[in-house]
């Protein structure tokens, strides 16, 4: 297990261990994120449905709330990152391009879960290069000292939190 210090992009950055992914399927709430380009118009009410579609691949629908009160939906396919060897389902790769375009290393973006609380209550999600992070949740309402404990383990791996927008307020 990773004890204290700061990685840097590019480093072996630790994840969960154990992760079984039909215990994290099902519906995720958005707590906190690092701003990113394709969540901009996002301004409430992000969620993310994961459902397993294989033993290697997982379906992703994500739905948020935009600034007119219309609802944005973005469909994905995941999967086991196929350059981990072994298989490990905490590092995961999902594709929003079009199926036509999976074979393209390019449209496939890192998804690892770094940690979990509470028996799959709470997740905290991110990139090894530390450019994306989420938070995320069971219920709507979090508790607030579940997500500050994981933005502060999230400090440690180097993550900019102090840019971190929260969501569900």
């Amino acid at each position: 297990m990773f004890v204290g210090g700061c990685a840097s992009p590019g480093a072996e950055m630790p994840t969960q261990q154990g992760v079984e992914l039909d215990k994290y399927s099902g519906v995720w709430y958005e707590q906190a994120r690092l701003p990113n380009w394709f969540q901009k118009a996002c301004v409430g009410d992000v969620k993310a449905e994961y459902t397993i579609e294989s033993d290697t691949t997982i379906g992703v629908t994500n739905t948020c709330r935009t600034a007119d009160g219309s609802t944005k939906t973005a469909t994905a396919e995941g999967r086991l990152a196929s350059d981990v060897k072994p298989l490990n389902p905490a590092k995961l790769e999902v594709r929003f391009a079009p199926q036509w375009l999976s074979w393209l290393p390019m449209v496939w973006g890192d998804y690892w879960i770094l940690k979990l609380e509470g028996d799959y209550q709470y997740s905290l999600v991110g990139t090894p290069d530390l450019k994306y992070l989420w938070v995320l949740s069971r219920e709507q309402k979090a508790d607030r000292q579940v997500v500050k404990s994981l933005l502060d383990y999230a400090e440690t791996l180097g993550f900019p939190v102090s840019e971190i927008e929260g969501m569900q307020r």
